[in-house]
């Protein structure tokens, strides 16, 4: 990885009329400015179909795409839909903000129109694009059909076990009862795909790479526990043995629980890792680099008992280790992977990233605690690793000055050298922008100087994420110029 910067923007906040940021003009917009402000790299969040919580990291596809990322301007464009059939529909009452029970009733009620009017249009292109992803698309959209079916409720509740179990006579009926519906699921697949590599075909045209972000852990009720049961620790009766999560730490006194089930490791080596080859793979054609979350986990990972109320009382399991990743490897090539290795690291995670030679992760927000010497600070930092003023679990970069103790802002200011008149924010940017990192990346948020109200998630809290959006024209021209000065300063 040459040296480089880029910047943190997930597609959900892009500005958008309809509730929503798209693959549309706002995105191909997003990616000139980048390009203006000398950014090499856009990265995002997952892409994946959200459920409960709107979070991106639950996802009902581990290889599907969001439907609420197509865009409908294209889709009118493409005569799939009318601007006077789109203008009708109140998608919430702020531009900065995703009103997501809006998008979820409104959105597909529109799809459900491009559906009519270009399925059968479209169809040897879809049959295409059918036998390129049958490996995963075929059971998407039967698992979402069933789910209109079942009134949306998970899985493991569906009334009818025959096709809870996917008994084979069951799945042939209802192959055949919801054909019309696994048709749709599959052409919002079909329109998400075509959008997005149009999307990336653009980006990479202007030299800008895509970082893309996959959980480690598939959410419970998701096609891909439905459809592969045996590669997932679950009971006879489908719910989880063990659930996902972390122990108390800087986020949370009570860890985190996350509620996914865990993989079966030993199932999946007697596969050779087929099915996580699979998703590299899939991953690596949606983007140019992926960072995993939570790589630790592949190390040793936290389990905590089913039906528990906190994260306390888990127990560390051994993970996978460096055999799962020469085991990728051997299939499908050398992957760029960045590794979220944050948190508490004992010293077999240290040992499998060092193996792996993979870059792991550095958070300025993170590294001025007086009372030890952090592996955060800049000052400690190998070439092979990649800094961030903040994440996506972070506060702002204003947010966390003025919520930080005085000894731990003290720290701060005399170790970067912060001054009032560049802006505290300004000056952790340039904190990471001249670190030895080969890859320094800031949220949208940092550079714009948001507070509080543009945090995206926070950790251990069930509302109020993944809402913030960009709003038009605050991402500027000026704005490029400033960001493209301190990145030649910093040769970046």
């Amino acid at each position: 990885m040459e040296r480089s910067s880029g910047i943190l923007m997930p597609i959900s906040a892009l500005p958008s009329n309809y509730g929503i940021g798209t693959f549309g003009r706002a995105a191909y917009d997003f990616a000139d400015l980048l390009k203006s402000a000398g950014q090499k790299y856009w990265q995002v969040l997952p892409l994946g179909p959200t459920s409960y919580g709107d979070s991106p990291y639950q996802s009902f596809s581990t290889f599907a795409g969001n439907p609420y990322f197509i865009d409908l301007d294209l889709l009118c464009e493409d005569h799939l839909l009318s601007k006077e059939e789109i203008s009708r529909i109140n998608w919430g009452g702020s531009a900065a903000r995703v009103d997501y029970a809006a998008v979820y009733q409104n959105r597909f009620r529109m799809l459900e129109i491009a559906f009519m009017n270009g399925f059968e249009r479209d169809r040897d292109q879809v049959e295409d694009f059918i036998e390129k992803h049958k490996g995963w698309l075929l059971d998407y959209a039967l698992f979402m059909a069933l789910k209109q079916e079942f009134d949306m409720k998970p899985w493991i509740d569906w009334p009818d076990e025959g096709i809870k179990y996917r008994l084979a006579e069951s799945l042939e009926s209802y192959k055949k009862k919801l054909e019309d519906r696994i048709n749709f699921w599959i052409y919002c697949q079909f329109l998400f795909f075509k959008q997005w590599q149009a999307l990336k075909k653009y980006v990479k045209g202007l030299c800008i790479r895509i970082i893309g972000d996959i959980p480690i852990y598939v959410a419970l009720d998701s096609v891909d526990a439905w459809a592969n049961r045996e590669l997932f620790l679950l009971k006879e009766q489908c719910d989880p043995v063990v659930m996902a999560g972390c122990p108390p730490d800087y986020f949370s006194e009570d860890g985190q629980l996350w509620g996914n089930p865990i993989y079966d490791w030993a199932q999946h080596k007697k596969t050779d890792y087929s099915w996580w080859t699979a998703r590299i793979k899939a991953s690596l054609a949606l983007f140019d680099v992926i960072r995993i979350d939570h790589f630790r986990g592949f190390a040793s990972y936290y389990e905590i008992p089913w039906g528990q109320d906190t994260a306390k009382f888990g127990v560390w399991k051994e993970g996978p280790g460096i055999s799962f990743f020469k085991a990728i490897e051997d299939k499908i090539g050398r992957p760029p992977i960045i590794a979220e290795d944050l948190g508490i690291l004992s010293p077999d995670v240290k040992i499998l990233l060092a193996n792996s030679g993979f870059p792991g992760m550095k958070v300025l927000q993170f590294a001025f605690d007086p009372g030890e010497q952090s592996e955060h600070l800049p000052h400690t930092y190998q070439k092979n690793c990649v800094v961030y003023t903040g994440t996506h679990d972070n506060a702002t970069s204003v947010e966390w000055f003025s919520d930080a103790e005085p000894d731990v802002l003290n720290y701060a200011r005399e170790y970067l050298g912060l001054t009032c008149e560049e802006g505290y924010y300004w000056g952790l940017i340039r904190g990471a922008w001249e670190s030895v990192a080969n890859l320094a990346i800031a949220p949208i948020q940092d550079f714009l100087g948001l507070g509080r109200s543009a945090r995206m998630n926070t950790p251990s809290t069930l509302s109020g994420n993944w809402q913030w959006r960009l709003t038009a024209g605050l991402f500027s021209e000026e704005l490029c110029h400033k960001i493209m000065k301190m990145t030649k300063i910093y040769d970046r």
